[in-house]
């Protein structure tokens, strides 16, 4: 059984910095990409990160290239989201997913094996 473990999500201040984990448990091949969506009140979830564990190839969306980090530390099987420069629009739930190719993520829809059950970022101007 797959299972998928956020933390790490909170308040600040526009400007300020959260590192969000994503711990993972039960690894299998449907879950050889891991990534981060998140979903804004009254807009739809979107794509914002994904890395692959064994190759550390990465992805993100444009809106948060140069401000946004994902990394993985394999030996904890946890991945990481670093976001600095954070804006109020970065407000939202963040859901770490897990799929067996970037491409399942970033296609619409996607196309995602495993969710966890969200953490919630909040960003005050």
């Amino acid at each position: 059984q797959v299972q998928l473990v956020e933390s790490g999500g909170g308040l600040v201040q526009a400007g300020g910095s959260l590192r969000l984990s994503c711990a993972a448990s039960g690894r299998t091949i449907s879950t050889n990409t891991v990534g981060w969506f998140r979903q804004a009140p009254g807009k739809e979830r979107e794509f914002v990160a994904a890395i692959r564990w064994i190759a550390g190839t990465t992805d993100y969306t444009d809106p948060v290239k140069g401000r946004f980090t994902i990394s993985r530390d394999n030996a904890r099987n946890t991945v990481y989201l670093q976001m600095n420069s954070l804006k109020p629009e970065d407000t939202a739930v963040y859901y770490c997913a897990a799929a067996e190719f970037i491409s399942s993520m970033t296609s619409r829809p996607p196309r995602i094996n495993y969710w966890g059950q969200g953490t919630q970022v909040t960003v005050s101007s």
